[in-house]
């Protein structure tokens, strides 16, 4: 009955509203409230996807005085009730979206890792995930590898929301139609929201509007073309609990990133080393997922195959929750 206590409500209703157990959050909001706190949030991400991005990277060479410095780098992150890593990937180009090998079900980025032989590689996009234990092999939205489609699942959707990268290295998120992403040059993405960065400014104003406390995947840029991948563990109490969309915001700005977008995140969320090894402690019950899609980051991308698993598949041969 106080400011305070619905603002604290509201963040337990959101923070459940992440899980796999988004209807518990009737019990603290009621059913119509769930529905409308749902709904208010996809029209704010939607928003959010709006404003047309400006920002430039410099696409030359990196130069001489440059080689000696390092392509990766990986810091711990913390805050209040959570703990993660900030992954920066100084040349962007260095960075390639992977898929599934085989199909039928998605693929561990450990397995991605080891499989392609990539220094580091963190998760992606989306999927279809049919009582929070599906296959991980069908995506929502788009994928995008190499400029070309590898999955169009939008059906008559015009545009939607992308997290990706062009061919200079450019980081593009926000919402487009396929069309406008081939005339941007287009190279890597997937689709997902919110876009929480954009022309330097960050788009949300506060934790109460963070869209609850879970574990978290975004990807930002600096001025100077670095990538950033941060990752957030969370559900583990005594380690970390989790953060908001604000709480990542707040990180990346901090980090100089002049755009920055959500990644799929809760049980999701996992970093990788070129060992193959977890570097993260991701909150899947039953272990690392699996995934249609990940960011994998090589010293030489264009020596790497991705085949499109997806291509010739019908509609009915994607079952998300067949085994």
């Amino acid at each position: 009955m106080t400011p305070s206590g619905t603002t604290f409500r509201y963040m337990v209703a959101d923070t459940i509203i992440t899980t796999q157990h988004r209807v518990w959050a009737k019990y603290i909001i009621g059913e119509k409230g769930l529905k409308e706190r749902v709904a208010a949030y996809q029209a704010r991400f939607d928003q959010m996807g709006e404003e047309r991005d400006t920002h430039v990277i410099p696409v030359a060479a990196p130069g001489k005085a440059d080689a000696d410095l390092p392509l990766t780098s990986v810091e711990e992150v913390s805050g209040e009730g959570f703990h993660g890593y900030l992954l920066s990937v100084r040349d962007p180009k260095k960075i390639r979206l992977v898929v599934p090998l085989k199909p039928g079900r998605g693929e561990k980025v450990t397995s991605m890792v080891k499989r392609t032989g990539a220094l580091y590689g963190v998760n992606a996009g989306g999927f279809a995930d049919p009582n929070w234990q599906g296959n991980g092999f069908q995506p929502i939205g788009i994928v995008i590898s190499q400029g070309k489609i590898y999955y169009n699942g939008l059906g008559n959707a015009k545009s939607t929301q992308i997290v990706g990268l062009d061919k200079n290295g450019k980081m593009i998120a926000g919402r487009y139609s396929i069309q406008e992403l081939m005339d941007l040059g287009i190279s890597e993405a997937v689709t997902f929201s919110p876009r929480i960065i954009v022309n330097g400014k960050g788009l949300i104003k506060n934790r109460a509007q963070g869209w609850g406390i879970a574990p978290r995947s975004v990807m930002g840029q600096k001025e100077d073309g670095t990538v950033m991948f941060l990752l957030i563990d969370g559900r583990q109490p005594g380690y970390s609990i989790g953060a908001t969309l604000y709480d990542a915001q707040e990180i990346m700005l901090e980090h100089g990133a002049v755009i920055a977008a959500n990644l799929d995140g809760g049980s999701s969320t996992v970093l990788v080393n070129g060992d193959g090894e977890i570097v993260n402690k991701p909150s899947a019950a039953h272990g690392e997922r699996y995934l249609p899609t990940a960011f994998l980051v090589y010293d030489d991308p264009s020596s790497v195959e991705v085949p499109n698993v997806w291509a010739g598949l019908k509609p009915s041969d994607i079952d998300p929750g067949k085994w």
